[in-house]
């Protein structure tokens, strides 16, 4: 069975078929308060880190080389437990990955999509 794994912004509304539903920024979103945002989990230590975060700066132009680093930082001991926790959701049940990003095409959570369709 293909993993239903989607992104959306956590500024949205919720739906029935959001399944579980996984914050992946480093950072609470602006102006969202926590009893608002309907999470199941906020996995922050999966989201990049901070500098690469910062680097990106959400530069289109900079989202391939973001994305490299990105998929390599997963793999290191700071992100590790958090990813494996991530990947156990996917395994098991619906995921929505919630970003507060305005261009989730290019954010950490479509990454993080790919990454777990793959595995």
């Amino acid at each position: 069975m293909a993993k239903q794994i989607t992104c959306r912004r956590v500024y949205e509304e919720t739906s029935p078929k959001d399944g579980k539903r996984v914050l992946v920024d480093r950072v609470w979103p602006r102006g969202m308060r926590k009893e608002d945002a309907h999470l199941d989990e906020w996995l922050r230590d999966v989201a990049p880190s901070t500098g690469l975060r910062k680097w990106y700066g959400h530069e289109p132009s900079r989202f391939a080389e973001f994305r490299s680093r990105y998929l390599a930082e997963l793999r290191d001991a700071g992100h590790r437990e958090a990813a494996g926790r991530l990947r156990d959701l996917a395994a098991h049940d619906k995921l929505t990955l919630l970003t507060a990003t305005k261009d989730v095409d290019h954010s950490q959570a479509a990454v993080l999509a790919e990454w777990l369709t793959k595995r």
